[in-house]
């Protein structure tokens, strides 16, 4: 959904200098507000405004069925088998459900789970899924006999006229079958090829009321184990196992006369005992609704820690739907003995002490809201969480990026498994062991992986040594920042002058971000050593950001926004950028990148990057226009609707955004325990703590139109600032604040929230080339420099040698001026130290050189531009790094014209496969030479081996011709014919292909 800025925001960003003085004038005569009033608790049922079919419109991604809070089994139905917005297995716009598997993800942007789909059925069975067969199973549902509420979910399959009922245990699943028809015998089948691909899978059948089985399969946990234990209160006549053509299935028979059939199912990861086990301790009777009770009474307990109330009931809903979202994830991952399967696959046991262990860790989303939520509401979970990090640390090698059934999947980016640890350590959460984790946070942010090492050693990620080079430079930066925040606290609370990891305590790697600031645009861009990547358009969606483009991701230095604020030109200057960002009317260009979602502006809600952004105006002097965005983001990108996500729910992150900001706080970086002040929703409410205190939030004269803050007073005292510490807030007490129609501009200068807000002189920017050229004509001109410019001298050479060693070196005082293909080095260095070095090739361009594209490559594979192709730089394996051109759905035709005619025993190109990304090789290359430079003689034609083709791994192939002329050529033509659409074997079959190019030689 893409939001239109009215009038009225555009009016709001540029506020008239009359408006101010009167505005300030009637604020000079308002008295303090004094009186901070009390929270009247009202007596109401919380479930009741949990509705679960939020999110799964739309592309919310989430899904309608029964889950315990963080349980391990999330009992729903499933009417979509693939596609992006199946991931969950369920979509509101069908209207066919195939039956009820047990393992579901919410709001996921990649599927998997769906495991063992029950299918109740009458008449006449099918064994097969509608959605493979023409005649196969599923049945007609309607929306009007559908309901669903926390830990429950009911629907009519109106095919077969049958009532189902779904409740849930942490561990174990309760199905309720009533069979209205009277038509038939009554049929279940248990479905274990449902969805994902199978590796193996068991069925037993023990008795006539008890089945076990597995499966294990892959999909995006790479292995994924998954064990059940079936019973059913009524006996079946017949039971059979279809093992052939590719099937793994069981049908169950019952009589003509069976009315009702309840079955229960207990899952582990571990083994069928295991399972059994499960279902034994948690569903040990028949009775449906006391089951359904026990899960009501668990949703309770946990909405309860949060009392908001508004007499908007909208708000109301959208409220503790957000909250019951929040809880879904991480799940249980360990059966009731203590047993679970860890990151090594193997079988672990769990001490008393070590508490429960949790899978689904999806932390490139979740470390901005959800955790530090859950640092407010979960402190027993928290420790949990990072304990069971702790785990996967040990038997996986790294803390998890995003874990899933004990597979790290290494999905997204950033190691933010050491904010959710960084931020409980500051919030006083311990209950782990901190060194161990300090350890575990340093190993997995040194290992050679992903562009750490070259984060580490150049102070950024080269484009063309790592793709989403600036996205990761920038969390890089962060995560680092939490890893000095908790080895800085460590060393204080060690009360001793050293550790052995004290030094990082001040790492510089925290403000590498400053790296990839451009001074001239204002913009974050990918660079190629010393060059800024070019061309740039910061609309553009390409492979230097991950699912974002350079708007969204400018303002990502959340721990440092105080440095940001003064690269951009200070408080005023952010302000304007944040205007800019809100107000533009540029479209998204480049890639098409279905997560970015929920615009206003650039700004893009429905994905993770920009969730902090509207609270950096509390950085500005304008703190009024974070109460007025925030407002618009709450009413327009939530609503008590299937679609009403703005996108992905992401495991919770998108609804802990709404809670926190609903609630008046927002935590921008995780790590630094501080809550920027924002725009509460509520009128009233109140925080329960695990520490025994509460902290009661009352919004006074709230309502639509009042929207900003006028007065905050914490504990009967005014609060003079933009925001509260994590401290304040669990040492209970009462958050007052008072709203208005219009903004309070005296606010201004209130302090804002403690952030990085000076480069320390030990940190030495690493210089850049201001041109992005690098071919040039009869000479180029070069200018050298670097942030703060005055704080270091730059050293450069011209001969390739290392200017920090060479005799060669210069100290650069004004622009170089080169007339022939030269190599530059340079570095900066001051008395504290040195940067590290940048490189680069500039290439005079071949005169007697010329090339005609008679093809259009993509904006966003543009490498240099039309003279790439003859430019003398070639690609390495990985097209995301900017030396490739891509074509998309066409032939590749390029011409070359000498200029004096050349002899040439042979031509090649130089092209890439990956067929991950839907790059193929060309299906075949033609050569042809013209010796007049008009008429092409017969080509010379290379046809690609079929098992090339299908090779799955990125690979770079130089297609070579021989001329066998010995007569002066004056022009050459390459046609390098696309593949075509992508075959049946492959995951995009069907759909049109890429052509890489990156060098077209000859000799």
């Amino acid at each position: 959904m893409k939001i239109l800025i009215t009038c009225t925001a555009l009016l709001f960003a540029n506020f008239a200098s009359t408006q101010i003085k009167e505005l300030k004038k009637a604020q000079d005569t308002r008295k303090e507000y004094v009186d901070p009033g009390k929270v009247s608790i009202k007596n109401f049922d919380k479930l009741s405004f949990v509705n679960p079919f939020i999110g799964t419109g739309g592309h919310g991604h989430t899904y309608p069925g029964a889950s315990s809070p963080f349980g391990m089994i999330q009992l729903s139905p499933d009417t979509r088998h693939e596609g992006w917005d199946g991931c969950s297995g369920y979509h509101y716009s069908d209207s066919i459900l195939y039956g009820f598997s047990h393992t579901h993800l919410s709001g996921t942007g990649v599927p998997d789970y769906c495991d063992l789909l029950l299918v109740p059925q009458s008449g006449k069975p099918r064994i097969d899924p509608g959605y493979s067969s023409e005649k196969g199973y599923g049945s007609k549902f309607s929306h009007t006999q559908e309901n669903a509420s926390p830990g429950y979910y009911d629907v009519k399959l109106l095919d077969n006229d049958i009532d189902v009922r779904l409740t849930v245990t942490d561990r174990a699943g309760f199905h309720e079958y009533t069979f209205n028809n009277k038509k038939g015998k009554r049929f279940i089948l248990i479905d274990l090829d449902h969805r994902d691909k199978l590796l193996s899978s068991t069925i037993n059948v023990l008795d006539k009321k008890n089945i076990s089985g597995s499966r294990i399969s892959e999909s995006w946990a790479s292995k994924q184990h998954f064990f059940f234990h079936l019973e059913l209160d009524t006996p079946f006549q017949k039971a059979h196992i279809f093992k052939k053509k590719g099937r793994n299935k069981l049908l169950l028979v019952f009589p003509k006369s069976t009315k009702r059939i309840n079955v229960k199912v207990g899952i582990s990861a571990v083994d069928t005992d295991g399972a059994r086990a499960n279902l034994k301790a948690e569903i040990p009777n028949w009775s449906f609704e006391v089951t359904h009770a026990k899960a009501k009474v668990k949703w309770k307990k946990e909405l309860d820690k949060i009392y908001y109330y508004t007499e908007d009931k909208e708000v109301m809903h959208n409220f503790y739907t957000a909250l019951y979202h929040s809880y879904l994830n991480p799940n249980l991952f360990n059966d009731v003995d203590g047993r679970y399967r860890g990151r090594d696959g193997e079988v672990h046991q769990l001490t008393e002490e070590d508490g429960r262990n949790y899978t689904v860790f999806s932390l490139w989303d979740t470390y901005r809201a959800t955790h530090p939520l859950f640092t407010l509401t979960q402190v027993e979970r928290t420790n949990e969480f990072v304990n069971t990090f702790l785990r996967q640390y040990k038997q996986g090698g790294d803390l998890p990026v995003w874990e899933l059934a004990g597979n790290e999947t290494e999905c997204m980016i950033g190691y933010h498994s050491v904010s959710v640890i960084s931020d409980a350590y500051m919030k006083g959460i311990k209950g782990y062991d901190a060194t161990e984790a300090m350890y575990a946070m340093l190993a997995t942010s040194n290992f050679d992986e992903y562009g750490k090492r070259a984060f580490q050693s150049n102070g950024y990620i080269n484009t063309s040594d790592e793709p989403e080079s600036v996205s990761k430079t920038l969390e890089y930066s962060y995560d680092n920042f939490c890893i000095a925040q908790m080895a800085g606290a460590l060393q204080k609370d060690a009360g001793i002058v050293e550790l052995p990891f004290g030094k990082y305590a001040k790492t510089n790697t925290q403000y590498n971000f400053v790296n990839l600031f451009d001074p001239q645009t204002k913009f974050m861009r990918g660079r190629r050593s010393g060059q800024w990547f070019a061309p740039f358009d910061p609309s553009e969606v390409n492979f230097n950001y991950t699912e974002a483009n350079s708007w969204q991701y400018s303002l990502y230095a959340p721990h440092a926004v105080g440095i940001l604020s003064d690269l951009i030109g200070g408080k005023d200057s952010l302000e304007t950028w944040l205007d800019r960002l809100f107000t533009t009317d540029m479209n998204l260009s480049g890639r098409h990148q279905v997560d970015i979602t929920g615009l206003i502006g650039q700004y893009a809600h429905g994905n993770e990057p920009s969730h902090h952004i509207a609270y950096l105006y509390n950085y500005t002097n304008s703190p009024e226009k974070t109460q007025f965005y925030i407002d618009s983001i709450l009413y327009e990108m939530y609503t008590n609707a299937p679609d009403g996500l703005s996108g992905n729910e992401d495991c919770g992150q998108m609804s802990s955004w709404y809670i926190l900001s609903s609630l008046g706080l927002y935590q921008i970086a995780p790590g630094n325990p501080y809550y920027e002040i924002g725009r509460p929703l509520m009128d009233e409410s109140m925080l329960q703590f695990e520490n025994g205190k509460r902290l009661k939030i009352n919004a006074i004269n709230n309502s639509k139109e009042n929207k900003y803050v006028q007065q905050l007073h914490l504990n009967g005292k005014p609060l003079h600032r933009n925001y509260i510490s994590h401290e304040e807030l669990i040492s209970g007490g009462e958050l007052i604040f008072v709203m208005g129609d219009s903004p309070v501009l005296s606010r201004d200068t209130l302090a804002h929230a403690p952030t990085l807000s000076k480069l320390p002189e030990s940190f030495i920017p690493t210089p850049y080339f201001e041109q992005s050229d690098r071919v040039f004509e009869e000479n180029m001109s070069i200018s050298i420099n670097m942030i703060n410019a005055d704080s270091a001298s730059i050293y450069y050479t011209l001969d390739g040698t290392d200017p920090s060693a060479s005799e060669t070196s210069a100290i650069y005082k004004q622009p170089i001026v080169i007339s022939e293909s030269t190599t530059i080095k340079a570095y900066a260095m001051n008395k504290h130290g040195k940067s590290s070095t940048i490189s680069n090739d500039f290439i005079k361009k071949n005169k007697n050189l010329s090339i005609e594209l008679k093809s259009t490559y993509a904006n966003q594979y543009a490498a240099v531009g039309d003279f790439t192709l003859i430019d003398g730089i070639r690609g390495n394996n990985e097209y995301r790094t900017g030396d490739w051109q891509g074509y998309w759905a066409q032939d590749v035709v390029a011409e070359i014209t000498f200029k004096a005619s050349v002899k040439i025993s042979e031509i090649g190109i130089g092209c890439l496969s990956d067929m991950k990304s839907w790059i193929f090789l060309p299906r075949q290359v033609e050569f042809q030479v013209s010796y007049d430079g008009e008429t092409f003689e017969p080509g010379i034609v290379v046809n690609i081996e079929k098992e090339v083709q299908e090779d799955q791994y990125a690979h770079h192939t130089d297609i070579v011709g021989k001329t066998e002329t010995d007569k002066a050529i004056k022009k050459i033509r390459v046609i390098a014919r696309s593949f075509g659409k992508c075959p049946e074997w492959h995951l995009g079959n069907g759909n049109d292909t890429w052509l890489f190019v990156d060098e077209i030689f000859f000799h």
